[in-house]
C-alpha cells in the first residue's frame, strides 16, 4: 500500500476517535494485498519425509573413487589424500574423524 507522506497526520486524538467500523474496514483492506498462492506450487516444492520415490528416476553421473582419494572408515564420505589424518591397520580416518 502507497503513502503519502505529504498528507496531514493524525494525532493521537484523532486515532481514538477512529470508530469500530473503521478499523474493521482497515484490517480487511490491509488483508487484501497478499497474494494468494496456488498450492499445487507450494507442495511441489516440499518434499515429505517418507514419501514413495520409487517412481522417480535419478539422473546423476556417479564418478568413481580417484587414485588420489580415500574414503574414511569412520564416516564413510570420499576426500582427498590431504585431509588423511592417520592410518592404523588399514583403517583410513580423514582430520575432521579424528579430531
Amino acid at each position: 500500500m502507497a503513502t503519502d507522506y505529504d498528507s496531514p497526520r493524525k494525532t493521537d486524538d484523532d486515532l481514538s476517535e477512529d470508530s469500530l467500523q473503521e478499523l474493521q474496514a482497515r484490517r480487511t483492506d490491509k488483508s487484501s494485498g497478499i497474494i494468494d498462492l496456488d498450492e499445487t506450487d507450494l507442495a511441489e516444492s516440499h518434499e515429505l519425509p517418507g514419501a514413495d520415490l520409487s517412481n522417480e528416476e535419478l539422473s546423476l553421473r556417479v564418478i568413481p573413487r580417484q587414485a588420489d582419494e580415500f574414503t574414511c572408515s569412520r564416516c564413510f564420505l570420499v576426500h582427498h589424500r590431504s585431509q588423511l589424518a592417520s592410518e592404523k591397520n588399514g583403517q583410513q580416518i580423514c582430520r575432521e574423524c579424528a579430531a
